[in-house]
């Protein structure tokens, strides 16, 4: 069992995160080309774009809650609930999370109506929006590179 959900935790890991943290990160560049700061015409599509991305990061962010659940699972099986490596990946994950829902997200959402509506978009906004993209990617980097080396662990790497 304990296997069948580690694999089920990692796949949920490369399908549901993946795609987020490579759509967020393409977001502010999209968002640049479309709402240019020149008042150029930024062509057709760009605006569809923007908004297709920011779609990616919202169903992807819903079915990216199977990952901490099967992970939780995968941990009770193995019996290292307790261990600093899962309890610093949970931590980790939670702030992932609330990176994502509290300042990517809604930042977005913004964006994508301001592209929309043809508005002028700041760079600063999209600069702001990049970094938070970035240390969402970051978290979930770490919490990756955790999982695979586990330090303290007694069951190896």
């Amino acid at each position: 069992m304990t296997k069948l959900l580690l694999s089920l935790h990692v796949l949920a890991a490369i399908v549901a995160v993946g795609p987020v943290t490579v759509a967020a990160s393409m977001f502010p560049p999209a968002v640049r080309r479309a709402a240019p700061a020149d008042g150029s015409d930024p062509g057709a599509g760009t605006a569809g774009a923007v908004r297709l991305l920011h779609r990616i990061c919202r169903v992807y962010a819903g079915f990216g809650v199977l990952v901490p659940v099967l992970g939780l699972a995968t941990a009770l099986a193995m019996g290292v609930l307790g261990d600093a490596w899962l309890v610093a990946s949970v931590l980790l994950t939670a702030v992932a999370a609330g990176t994502l829902i509290a300042l990517v997200l809604p930042r977005q959402e913004e964006l994508v109506a301001q592209v929309t509506e043809r508005r002028p978009v700041e760079r600063r906004s999209t600069a702001q929006l990049a970094m938070f993209t970035g240390v969402f990617n970051l978290l979930w980097a770490t919490v990756t590179v955790l999982m695979i080396v586990r330090p303290g662990s007694t069951a190896g790497a």
